[in-house]
Order: C-alpha cells, then sequence, then structure tokens
C-alpha cells in the first residue's frame, strides 16, 4: 500500500505547463491536428491541371521554365546580399550561408570569398557560359564546411520548391485508365514538338526579367517518348491526343523521397557499380514486354533519375572507381548518359579531400 501523501505544491514548470496545455483528451489532439494543415497551402503544393492550364501558367510566368543551375541561383540570392565597399577588398557576402533555417546551426563563417566564387560559378552555369557542363568540385582538409555547404544547399532547394517563386512541375500519362508518371519528373514543355520549343522561348525571353536567358533544357526520357510516339502513332499525328492524355501536377524536391536531390557515396568496390548511378533493367519486366530495349522495362532509379531537375552530391568523390567517373563527366559534358540513352539536366556536385584531388590529378581522371 502506498502511504505516500501527494505534494500540492507545484514548481512554476508544472504551474505554466498545465495553463499553457489543455485537458489531455483525444479530441482535442484530433483538432490540433486538423488545425495544423493548411488545406490552402496544401492545394498548392499539389496542384494538378491540364497541359493547356500549365503552359498559360509559363506564359504569365516564365521563371517555371528555368533550369536546374537557374533556380539554385536565384534560390541563393533570394535570400539577400550585402555588397562590400569597393575599396574595401570583401567579397559579397551572401546571407544564404549564414544559414536562414535553423537559426545559424550550420552557418559558415571564414570562407566568404570561396562562397562568392561559388555563387559566381553557379550565375555563369545560368548564363549557359559554360560551368553547367562541369562538375563542380569541393575540396579541402577536414572540417572545412564541404558537406554542410552541401546540406544547405539541398535543403534550401527542397524550400525553395514548395514556395510560389520555386514552384516546379511534371506530368504523369492516362493509359487505359491507369496513371503513369514520369519517372525523371521532367519538364512538361518538354512535351512540345522541337520545332514549337525555339519560338515558344523566345516569346519567354521577352517577357522574363531574369539576367540570363531561358533555354530548352532536353527532350524526353524513354519512357515518356514511348508513350508520345504511341500516342502520335495511334492518332494519326494529331497531339490533342497527346494532351488528352497528360496531367500536369507540381511537385517539391525532397531528399528523403529521392525526389530531385541525390546522394551517392563509394563503398565496397566489390558490391557497387555504375547501374546505382544510371539505372537498370526489370527483368521481371522483359517477360510481359517481350524486350530488353523496351523503356517499360527499366527501372529509372538511378541517382542520376533521382537527380534531375535538381542536385547530385558526390561525397569523396575521388575515391570513387575510374569507370565511375567516367559516367560522371559524360552527364556533366553531354548531359546525357549514353549506356542508358537519357538526358539528366541537373547540377552535378562533388566533394572530397585535398589528398584525393592530388591522387585524381595523377590518375589524370
Amino acid at each position: 500500500m502506498d502511504d505516500r501523501i501527494e505534494d500540492p505544491l507545484r514548481t512554476p514548470r508544472e504551474l505554466s505547463s498545465a495553463e499553457a496545455r489543455p485537458a489531455a483528451r483525444g479530441e482535442t489532439y484530433i483538432e490540433l491536428a486538423r488545425n495544423g494543415v493548411n488545406r490552402r497551402s496544401w492545394r498548392e503544393l499539389h496542384w494538378t491541371g491540364s497541359l493547356a492550364a500549365y503552359l498559360g501558367q509559363v506564359r504569365q510566368q516564365p521563371r517555371l521554365a528555368r533550369n536546374a543551375y537557374q533556380r539554385l541561383y536565384d534560390m541563393i540570392v533570394g535570400f539577400g546580399l550585402e555588397q562590400a565597399p569597393l575599396d574595401s577588398g570583401r567579397p559579397v557576402h551572401y546571407a544564404f550561408f549564414d544559414d536562414p533555417f535553423d537559426g545559424g546551426k550550420d552557418a559558415v563563417f571564414g570562407l566568404a570569398r570561396p562562397l562568392a566564387e561559388l555563387v559566381s560559378h553557379l550565375r555563369a552555369a545560368a548564363h549557359g557560359l559554360g560551368p553547367e557542363r562541369r562538375v563542380l568540385l569541393m575540396h579541402g582538409p577536414v572540417g572545412s564546411a564541404k558537406s554542410t555547404i552541401a546540406r544547405l544547399m539541398k535543403r534550401g532547394l527542397a524550400d525553395y520548391s514548395a514556395r510560389p517563386e520555386g514552384a516546379l512541375f511534371s506530368y504523369r500519362w492516362r493509359i487505359d485508365g491507369e496513371l503513369h508518371d514520369c519517372p525523371m519528373h521532367e519538364d512538361p514543355l518538354h512535351l512540345l514538338p522541337a520545332d514549337v520549343q525555339e519560338p515558344v522561348f523566345d516569346d519567354l525571353n521577352a517577357r522574363f526579367d531574369g539576367d540570363y536567358p531561358l533555354r530548352p533544357t532536353g527532350g524526353l526520357c524513354p519512357f515518356c517518348r514511348y508513350w508520345s510516339d504511341k500516342l502520335l502513332a495511334d492518332s494519326n499525328g494529331d497531339f490533342a491526343a497527346l494532351e488528352r492524355a497528360v496531367e500536369v501536377y507540381r511537385f517539391t524536391l525532397s531528399e528523403q523521397d529521392r525526389v530531385g536531390i541525390g546522394t551517392f557515396q563509394p563503398k565496397d568496390e566489390k558490391n557497387q557499380d555504375s547501374t546505382e548511378l544510371t539505372g537498370d533493367i526489370n527483368y521481371r519486366r522483359i517477360a510481359e514486354y517481350g524486350s530488353d530495349s523496351d523503356p517499360r522495362a527499366f527501372n529509372f532509379d538511378g541517382e542520376f533519375h533521382v537527380a534531375n531537375r535538381g542536385l547530385i552530391e558526390f561525397i569523396e568523390l575521388l575515391k570513387l572507381d575510374v569507370a565511375f567517373l567516367y559516367d560522371l563527366l559524360g552527364a556533366t559534358q553531354e548531359h546525357s548518359v549514353k549506356p542508358k540513352k537519357f538526358g539528366s539536366p541537373h547540377v552535378l556536385r562533388g566533394e572530397s579531400g585535398a589528398r584525393d584531388r592530388r591522387r585524381a590529378c595523377r590518375l589524370r581522371v
């Protein structure tokens, strides 16, 4: 038998907790859950519509046609910058690297000049001056904020894609009552015929107020090209048949869900091959579709596919086997992975130590 007397006195912390929280009732918690969802915001983030409706939005908001480098550059600059006095010799300070998400927990200090050079690199890539076809390699000793900068950029892109100014759209196919999402979350503008894209982008650039030109970012992936060709063939080239089969939707980037943000880390050489980057054939589907060259029998789950329209991070890049580096160079210089026949317009970024950089120079990679 417990004969202890309950102490009627409560601490200030207990008193404040009792006043701040209602009684623990099930209906109270469910009400909190119901009220915690902003339905208007949810509807905006999960917008769906026709291809014509999307093209109407693009015409009104040309920024929707930006490529991955342009969005990344705008995301960083959008948090503000501080110009140094002309004679000070100090570089531009970008507030993004002060970590606006966690109150400075991942803020980067003492690297103002390298960070300014990084943003200059992104700006040149946004203008299409060449850096968009190179790997962005950050190297340095342990503790030099390489991973912190990568973490900030990935988190920033995910946050940016959930805002109106960073909205991203892709599409899915309605075929025989079934929905088939584009496995690479491509821009619906890729659905336009090649000879139509040039006048469309000319008109968008005339309306766009950015300081860089908007450009087409590639063609359809093999999966979507299959359905596009089939629909056009079955309708004698009627684009309206393709339009009726397409549903456009908004999506957000997420590293956790492997949507638009990929991370690749070297492992034991015996347990890792290039299919982790480029995807692989789904052998169970070959019997269903009759050919290993049918794009429907291919798994578009490599990190290159995952990171399409976003960013891919290679951890300890220069410790990768040389075979991986060839795939990487092909993806950056040609924006395509030849063995798997798809284009990948995303930001490629790696990090490694100075020792690995010297090793790579000796290997002439």
